[in-house]
């Protein structure tokens, strides 16, 4: 798997016909500001992929606030955007990375790996000064087939599996705030706390300034972290969990998979019990 990129790399192939940027910027609570933001300025070339239209579908009674789109659906969006599965994309955010990270994961998970999540974001690219522009650019239609990577993906059935069964050969981590973790708060879903066993690593401690931090800082992060196990990463729908899932394989852990539900699909479900605490 490829992971991330640098910003003065992308300066140097910025005219690479080959390369697609993608634009993710986005804010919960107020959906339209990434793609205003993007009218504004954006790095050239970059197309707009919406996280709640383009990178999921609308929720319903489960599946969590964020579910995954028909995979024909996202097979459409990348066709429009002329990504095909030659296509290197780099995918950026503002810089907090969860939002790229979700592309990212959603490219390897359709069977596309030469995807990279642009490190330090937007704001480090305006920052140096990079070129921006205005222009919505238009690309010939591609022919992107998915070809699903399930080794990356779990299901509500396997963690629900995995909790009553007590599995100890399976390590959840949940990325949110360790406030909502705890169930001291929560400001989104209809139970506080966590799912049964989790442990908690906040998505935003694998960054530093936007950017990934160095896979020796990623190794003390996970040093309590057995890697010969199986872990699932979770966040609230699904996204911010993301950033945690590119930090792991980073450093050399294999069999990671996302819960793409997260903790609002496993609430969704009255039966569930929760875990409060750390």
């Amino acid at each position: 798997m490829n992971y991330t990129v640098e910003k003065e790399w992308l300066l140097d192939h910025l005219k690479d016909e080959n390369i697609r940027i993608v634009d993710c910027r986005y804010n919960l609570s107020s959906t339209n500001e990434g793609y205003e933001l993007y009218q504004n300025d954006h790095i050239p070339g970059a197309v707009y992929f919406h996280v709640s239209k383009d990178l999921s579908k609308p929720a319903s009674e489960h599946g969590g606030r964020h579910p995954l789109p028909d995979l024909n659906d996202f097979a459409e969006t990348l066709n429009n955007a002329g990504i095909d599965q030659d296509t290197v994309v780099i995918a950026y955010d503002q810089g907090a990375g969860s939002y790229a990270s979700r592309l990212w994961w959603m490219l390897n998970y359709a069977g596309h790996t030469n995807v990279y999540v642009l490190n330090g974001g937007y704001s480090s690219w305006k920052e140096a000064g990079y070129p921006v522009d205005q222009e919505i650019p238009a690309y010939p239609k591609a022919n992107f087939t998915p070809q699903v990577n399930k080794d990356i993906f779990a299901s509500y059935e396997d963690v629900k599996k995995i909790v009553d069964e007590k599995n100890q050969d399976v390590i959840l981590i949940d990325a949110r705030d360790p406030k909502r973790f705890q169930g001291i708060e929560e400001p989104l879903d209809k139970k506080a706390g966590h799912i049964p066993g989790a442990i908690n690593k906040l998505f935003t401690e694998v960054m530093e300034n936007g950017s990934f931090k160095s896979d020796v800082e990623l190794e003390k992060r996970f040093s309590d972290v057995d890697k010969n196990k199986e872990v699932i990463v979770y966040c609230g729908s699904g996204i911010s969990a993301t950033p945690n899932f590119i930090a792991l394989k980073k450093t050399g852990y294999e069999k990671v998979k996302l819960y793409a539900g997260s903790f609002s699909d496993w609430v969704s479900y009255d039966e569930n019990d929760v875990e409060t605490g750390e």
